[in-house]
């Protein structure tokens, strides 16, 4: 299956102030497309170009590192895109998910801050989770293009926290760009229907 860059589910200048234009521009139209091309010739190479994008990606992990890397990213950014919107975040949860994340998870607060710290302490590039496994919400974090998918889990929320995800906007302030991001940007309904999803 070929890899293809979506446009965006919004313009944008929808994200502001808290993810920039030009932020947006960079981190879509130039890196985002870079794996896209990318992955579509090492999944050429590799003979897997048949596959669906979530086999590529298990059957690539510890096995195909370039192929992976890309792939990863890939899948990562489909959702990345669509867990954000405009007038987005806070603690405006549909039912289903505010249960889940009191029960699993120990209540929206609680969920804030974990989720923050995965993101904060993520040494270098990679991403913090939330991800469904053996029946409940877990809070992870991955290094570069890693997904909960290789860990046996389905993600339902993640946040990047490459460099070229906040740099422009935050420069070194990770913890400002994550708290911008569960407070202002989370597409609560697009987390509600991949958890719908994974729970079957």
């Amino acid at each position: 299956m070929a890899f293809e860059l979506p446009d965006l589910p919004y313009d944008y200048e929808a994200l502001q102030p808290f993810m920039s234009r030009e932020t947006l521009e960079y981190h879509h139209d130039k890196h985002h497309k870079a794996y896209v091309d990318t992955g579509n010739k090492l999944a050429a190479e590799a003979g897997m170009d048949n596959l669906s994008l979530e086999e590529i990606v298990k059957q690539s992990y510890g096995k195909n590192q370039p192929l992976f890397n890309n792939a990863g990213q890939h899948f990562n950014h489909l959702h990345f895109w669509r867990w954000m919107k405009k007038d987005g975040g806070g603690n405006k949860l549909p039912g289903a998910l505010q249960q889940a994340i009191d029960s699993d998870l120990g209540g929206y607060d609680k969920f804030r801050a974990d989720f923050i710290n995965a993101g904060v302490t993520q040494f270098g590039s990679g991403w913090a989770w939330v991800a469904f496994k053996d029946g409940k919400l877990e809070i992870m974090k991955t290094p570069n293009g890693e997904n909960p998918l290789v860990h046996g889990a389905t993600p339902i929320l993640g946040a990047d926290v490459w460099e070229h995800s906040y740099y422009i906007d935050y420069r070194n302030a990770r913890p400002k760009y994550l708290e911008a991001f569960v407070d202002s940007l989370i597409n609560w309904d697009y987390v509600l229907e991949l958890y719908e999803k994974a729970r079957g």
